[in-house]
């Protein structure tokens, strides 16, 4: 493959993989591995894969065409389900992550929530004291190769008439100062409370409407 091959595969790669964020609600990595292998490129190494700075723009170019009369308002909801969360959470310094904190999700889209805190088990222990239902899981490795424990809600959005995802990635209290690097254009991957309050409280899109508390072990096993 020559090299203006090789550029033109990454740009379609990037357009494919937003394409599948957008209308599949896929997060970036598993969307640009699903894209490669569609092209028939299973298991092109990461270094070869578009950056997620380049998938975000071909998200952002794809929102604009198709979902520009939906995606503001559904991205507040989202938004204000994950103030929610993280209000009850503060003491794990909470930082929202993914699409819903770059202004990229969808009502397909799951919140990520990062904790930070010494004690990964002290999460747990607070949502079962919240009598909050969680289910356990791993998230992906990262560059180190290290993992970590995903716990996962489902929050009725009765606006919606469906239930959200969200994520809750446990780090290291000591991860969270290598968290707050920006991305290769000065952007943030992350913010915490008050920059989301911020960041809410700066733009003019409304949720569809106030979301509700996080469900009890009893009300997530309703129909």
């Amino acid at each position: 493959m020559t090299l203006h091959e090789d550029e033109d595969s990454t740009a379609w790669i990037a357009r494919e993989a937003a394409r599948l964020v957008v209308d599949s609600g896929l997060e970036y990595d598993a969307a640009k591995k699903k894209a490669a292998k569609t092209l028939g490129r299973r298991g092109t190494p990461r270094a070869q894969l578009p950056s997620s700075e380049a998938v975000e723009d071909e998200v952002r170019e794809h929102l604009a065409l198709f979902c520009a009369d939906t995606q503001p308002a559904e991205l507040a909801t989202l938004r204000q389900l994950a103030l929610t969360v993280m209000k009850r959470l503060t003491v794990f310094r909470p930082h929202l992550a993914g699409a819903v904190w770059r202004g990229t999700a969808t009502r397909l889209s799951a919140i990520v929530i990062d904790l930070y805190c010494d004690d990964p088990k002290s999460v747990e222990i607070e949502l079962l004291n919240q009598g909050v239902a969680y289910d356990v899981d791993s998230g992906p490795s990262g560059p180190s190769g290290a993992t970590w424990d995903v716990l996962t809600l489902s929050l009725p959005c009765p606006a919606w008439h469906q239930r959200v995802p969200v994520h809750l990635v446990i780090h290291d209290f000591d991860d969270l100062r290598g968290a707050l690097r920006p991305d290769s254009r000065g952007r943030s991957w992350r913010g915490d409370l008050a920059r989301l309050q911020q960041t809410m409280g700066a733009n003019n899109a409304q949720p569809l409407k106030e979301p509700t508390q996080p469900p009890t072990q009893e009300q997530r096993h309703e129909p």
